[in-house]
This record gives C-alpha cells, structure tokens and sequence, in this order.
C-alpha cells in the first residue's frame, strides 16, 4: 500500500489518525485555539518518531516481548480493551484526544512509531500529487491545507516521504478542476487518477492482507522456553477464555508447570523445552504446543493446561489451590483419563 500509495494508511485506514483528523475539526468548529506547527521546529519535532520506534524495538528485544502493546491506544481500540490493557494507554489516548484539539496530527506527524516505518518506504511511493506551475496562482492554499506542512505551492511533484496522500491540498486549491493540482502516477503510467482509482486500491490492499491472515494465519502469541531439541512434537488444540494476550501468557504459566501435577506426571519439567503459538480471541481459540516428546506426552500438555494449579511454595500469600479458566474443545480429563485425577 505505501509503494504504491505514499502514506494513504495513515490518513485513510488508521483509526488513531481519522479521530486524531476528527477532533481536529470538532476544535476549530468549537474555536479551541489553532497551534500551526511550522518549518524547522515540525522537522525537528518529526525526529522524534523515530525515537519512539528505537525504544519500542530495543524493549521488545530485550524482553523478546511486546513490551509496549498494553500503552497503544490503536491496540486498545481494536482489541475490545482487553485485560492486557494497561493504564498507560487510556493515558496515551488523552493525551492524543487533547492536543489534536488545537495541533493538527500531533501523533501522526511527531510520535507514531508506524510512521517512522512507513516514511522511508513512502519516498518511493509510485502516486504522488502534481502542481501545473504555468497555471498555478501561487496562492500558498495547497500548503496551508496541507496537515504534514509539506511545500505544496513550491513543488511541481509532491514525493516527500511524509506525504499521506489525503489530497487536502487538492481540495483546497481554487483551480483544481483546471488540472492545475491533481493526483496520479508517474508519467509513463498515465497522467492523472481520480478519487475512485485511490480509494479502490486501498480497499484491494486491505482485502490483500485479510486473504492473507485468512489463508496463512500467523499467530500473535509466540514464547518457548529453552532450547530446541533434533526431535519435537507438535500438538495443536482449541481452548476456551482465550480472549487476549494477558491469557496467553497464563497459558503458557500454567504449561509451564513447577507444581505437584509436574511432579506426579509427565509434562515439561524445568529446563526442558516447549513453545506456545497462540491466537487469542473470542469463543473457541486455536493454539499449537512444541515440545520435546522424551520429557512429556500429548495427554501431560492437556492436563498441564486444565488441571489445577497446587502452590508448593510456602512463602506465597495466595490461595495453594487455583483452577485453570481454561477448557479444550473435545476433551475432559475426567471422562478422558479418570486415573489423571487419582494423585
């Protein structure tokens, strides 16, 4: 989408930006005060997107986890606010929802890590809008329209890698309907494309990218402990109360079992290997366990997951006993293997 769009996600797909765009309006409408973040400042301001994506790849890596998802706002809005939400990302949304009501984009132009990925790409971006100097008036509306402060007026092509592709600057111009400002390709691919070629390329992009989450699905959960052996088995199984991360990670406590149910069976000890592969959601979620079939068995990794948790453990100020909220689609320990329970 960005090779061929510049940033057109940012400004036409991205929720975070279209209400960022939304309270914009609704604070100039209401006669909130207008900040115009111009010139060098905006260019050193935009570094610092890049700042934020150091940080959140460094801590990601570091604790080979996404150490950062519980603050984004955008997870948060799509996830259904899920218990791995954290207070930090109701904070990052105000504080988003206040300053879009007086500066134009702050996130999107200043802090947004995807951005930072997306504005190299977006340099070779194949649509680009383009200005007729012969017939322009030099009036300067295209730039002042323009929410990422990008030189409209002064430029015959637009291919600055911040560009989204929002044609604000296409619809303020006064003689866009001469050909004057207009959107569309390079030269040897045309000379101009409506609204409609835009908008239908997004909607082939995203149909694109749920065909393909669809056909090849890529769990969102991954974590193993330990270190692969030659010789692994794969079990794959579909869990109830699976609903997002925070779960996941129980999950994969509860596998990872330290408890008297390790002790009196064989599942994966301390210092042996499985990985978890998780697709939390709603209703029924699919998982698939690896694990290193010398130390444990298909019906030790279903018990680790609904069996009870006994604390062996004196120093915790916890309840000994905790029941697993997890269940399997297909099988109850107790009709399954009624000796399982015997200990």
């Amino acid at each position: 989408m960005t090779i061929l769009l510049r940033r057109a996600f940012c400004s036409h797909v991205c929720p975070v930006g279209t209400l960022s765009e939304w309270l914009g309006k609704r604070g100039a409408a209401f006669k909130v005060p207008q900040l115009r973040v111009r010139g060098r400042i905006d260019r050193a301001l935009g570094l610092l997107k890049y700042v934020v994506l150091g940080l959140v790849l460094w801590a990601t890596l570091s604790a080979r986890e996404l150490v950062f998802r519980g603050a984004c706002p955008a997870y948060a809005l799509i996830s259904r606010h899920g218990t791995d939400i954290s207070v930090w990302a109701y904070v990052v949304a105000g504080a988003i929802t206040f300053t879009s009501l007086a500066v134009v984009l702050p996130f999107c132009r200043w802090f947004c890590p995807l951005a930072a990925v997306l504005t190299p790409l977006s340099k070779f971006g194949v649509a680009r809008v383009k200005r007729e100097g012969a017939s322009c008036t030099d009036c300067g509306r295209c730039a002042a329209a323009c929410p990422m402060d990008i030189a409209v007026d002064q430029l015959p092509q637009v291919t600055e890698g911040r560009c989204t592709s929002c044609l604000s600057c296409v619809d303020a111009c006064p003689k866009a309907s001469d050909g004057t400002l207009y959107w569309g390709p390079p030269g040897w691919m045309g000379d101009r494309w409506s609204r409609a070629v835009l908008f239908a390329m997004l909607l082939v992009c995203l149909a694109g990218a749920a065909a393909a989450a669809y056909l090849v699905p890529l769990p969102s959960y991954v974590k193993s402990r330990g270190t692969p052996p030659e010789r692994t088995r794969t079990l794959e199984m579909r869990v109830s109360n699976l609903s997002c991360r925070g779960r996941a990670n129980l999950l994969f406590w509860y596998l990872d079992r330290d408890d008297m149910f390790q002790l009196n069976s064989s599942v994966p000890g301390e210092g042996t290997y499985f990985k978890l592969e998780a697709w939390p959601g709603p209703g029924w979620s699919r998982i698939r366990v690896t694990y290193d079939p010398a130390t444990a068995d298909d019906d030790a990794v279903r018990g680790a997951i609904t069996e009870p948790y006994f604390n062996l453990r004196e120093d915790r100020l916890q309840t000994q006993w905790m029941e697993p909220p997890f269940g399997i689609e297909g099988y109850d320990p107790l009709t399954t293997d009624p000796g399982r329970l015997a200990w």
